[in-house]
């Protein structure tokens, strides 16, 4: 998952954001204020969830309270739900949320996840150590199926999560790393900033980049709406739940992700 573009990430954050929490050994309620840890408790254990954000489209017709999104969550609502346990993420779910649900007495366990070997570590932190769950399945199978993951491609991505105005993926993001084990370079690796504003005209030289990557989420592109203004880019349009997730949806993201972009390579 990425952020709201106007979150450009945690680099302000206070240091205990993240840190080690106490647990209870079995959560019995359970409020995720991030769409992909929805979706790993829901594959894991559904019953655990008593509440998530109006963002949770994972799995569908997933039918619990809405607590409002995860930028501005309802915090009244989530305390009078009664939850053992509240999942957030550091990118994803603001430090002033995360303090007050914890000033209200509430365990609250705030994932970090840059990187695909540190997806399947935090996965197993929420769901084994916060929840209390055996270690599921699909965990072992996405673990097993990104393992198994060659560089196919030599390319140089450009790969844009906003327009109006223009924002890609910089530094130190979950996408990039996914990209980068397919083979895949994220142009604006190198960048200060991890979600830089980056003028039309700079993102669309085709001297810089061999093709653009464009995610359905946070902004919806499509074969309409996006690939037009990369006119000398081959362009590959991908879920934002494949490349941006991470949960059950990781098994199948590397077959998935690689054919998108051999479509647009080939």
């Amino acid at each position: 998952m990425m952020p709201y573009p106007a979150d450009t990430g945690a680099a302000a954050r206070p240091a205990a954001y993240g840190s080690p929490m106490t647990h209870p050994a079995a959560a019995r309620r359970v409020v995720s204020l991030v769409p992909s840890l929805t979706e790993a408790v829901a594959a894991t254990a559904p019953e655990l969830l008593v509440g998530v954000t109006d963002w949770c489209s994972h799995p569908a017709g997933l039918d619990v309270t809405r607590v409002r999104g995860t930028k501005n969550p309802d915090l009244d609502g989530i305390v009078a739900l009664g939850p053992d346990l509240v999942l957030a993420n550091e990118e994803e779910n603001r430090p002033a949320d995360v303090d007050a649900l914890r000033q209200a007495g509430i365990t609250v366990l705030v994932t970090e996840i840059r990187s695909v070997p540190q997806a399947f570590t935090e996965l197993h932190r929420a769901l084994v150590g916060g929840c209390g769950l055996s270690r599921p399945l699909w965990l072992d199978e996405a673990e097993a199926a990104w393992s198994e993951v060659r560089a196919e491609f030599d390319a140089v991505a450009v790969v844009p999560v906003w327009r109006r105005p223009w924002m890609v993926l910089g530094r130190d993001t979950f996408a990039g790393a996914v990209l980068a084990h397919l083979g895949v370079r994220n142009r604006y690796a190198g960048h200060a900033e991890r979600y830089p504003r980056i003028p039309l005209p700079e993102l669309a030289d085709p001297d810089a980049s061999d093709l653009v990557v464009l995610p359905d989420e946070p902004y919806a592109f499509a074969d309409d709406d996006g690939p037009e203004c990369f006119p000398a880019l081959p362009a590959a349009l991908v879920g934002g739940r494949h490349l941006t997730w991470y949960g059950p949806s990781l098994t199948e993201a590397p077959g998935v992700l690689a054919r998108a972009l051999r479509r647009a390579l080939d």
